[in-house]
């Protein structure tokens, strides 16, 4: 017998540690009633919607993002079209038309502080009241803190982190290091010519973290090396878009095609033009000695 969904409401974009307490309280207040705790999010995210040209801003793909929300308990992921059918709708029709009608909802868990439906005009007493008149079993979080005030854990809050570089900020409200999952491309390979082969990626809608060197931590087929990456734009080879660039430690394939996770442990400096490509290459082997510094302790 299929058990009934009761989904936690939100964006979920970087699935931080605030998302992980409401998957949390989802997942025991689902238990309560016999149901397997799942989440409602919106595709593209409702910001990319209402103000597209804004650069890139997300923390995950949808696919890693859903991946990371099954990680921490969802049993299923709805992700709604946010299109203009959605951004107009009265918010008393997305709790019948939507969450009750189309997804068959048992039950929503939301935050105290969730806004829904056009002009944002729902709030989570509405979602309670009329939910509740409809046959939903609902539950209002109240959000946790995120160790500086009042202030709740927030996306916000990891995007400013990693404009800045301070990834391990952007690790203290994740719960986990910050990652980019995507496929690598073919390059210049001129990594090779000065004995220091990369992996490039392009993030795509991905946030560009603070362009320079970080000391991370690369996973493969499900193992995992030591490396350092460098986000930027190359100066002294003179590339232009921005490219990720990670040179993997004790490995040794090709990995033209193949999608990698790059975890960012720690900034180690600015990205800077050097003279020639045996200064580059002497300032990279410095930063693989200071990165495996960093990653063995």
């Amino acid at each position: 017998m299929v058990k009934p969904i009761i989904a936690a409401v939100g964006n979920f974009d970087g699935v931080h540690r605030g998302h992980q307490f409401l998957l949390d309280e989802t997942a025991k207040f689902a238990q309560s009633f016999g149901a397997e705790p799942g989440v409602v999010l919106f595709d593209p995210h409702p910001r990319r919607y209402f103000r597209p040209n804004d650069p890139p801003f997300l923390l995950t793909t949808p696919m890693h993002r859903d991946a990371l929300l099954r990680r921490y308990g969802a049993k299923e992921v709805y992700a709604l079209t946010f299109d203009e059918t959605l951004a107009t709708m009265p918010p008393g029709n997305f709790i019948e038309d939507v969450l009750k009608t189309q997804l068959g909802l048992a039950g929503v868990v939301a935050g105290a502080d969730f806004r829904f439906g056009a002009g944002r005009a729902g709030d989570g007493e509405m979602l309670k009241e009329r939910g509740e008149e409809l046959g939903l079993k609902v539950k209002l979080v109240d959000v946790i803190s995120n160790g500086s005030g009042a202030d709740k854990f927030g996306s916000s809050d990891v995007r400013k982190a990693l404009l800045e570089g301070d990834v391990q900020r952007a690790a203290e409200i994740l719960g986990r290091p910050w990652s980019v999952v995507a496929t690598v491309e073919e390059g210049r390979k001129l990594g090779r010519t000065i004995g220091f082969p990369t992996a490039n990626m392009m993030l795509g809608e991905i946030i560009a973290p603070r362009q320079g060197v970080y000391a991370c931590r690369a996973t493969v087929d499900g193992k995992t090396y030591d490396a350092v990456s460098n986000f930027g734009r190359r100066p002294t080879v003179g590339a232009d878009a921005p490219l990720l660039e990670t040179n993997f430690f004790d490995f040794d394939s090709d990995l033209y095609g193949r999608e990698i996770e790059v975890e960012f442990i720690a900034f180690l400096r600015e990205e800077k033009k050097f003279n020639g490509l045996e200064e580059l290459s002497a300032q990279i082997a410095l930063d693989c000695k200071k990165a495996k510094e960093i990653l063995s302790q």
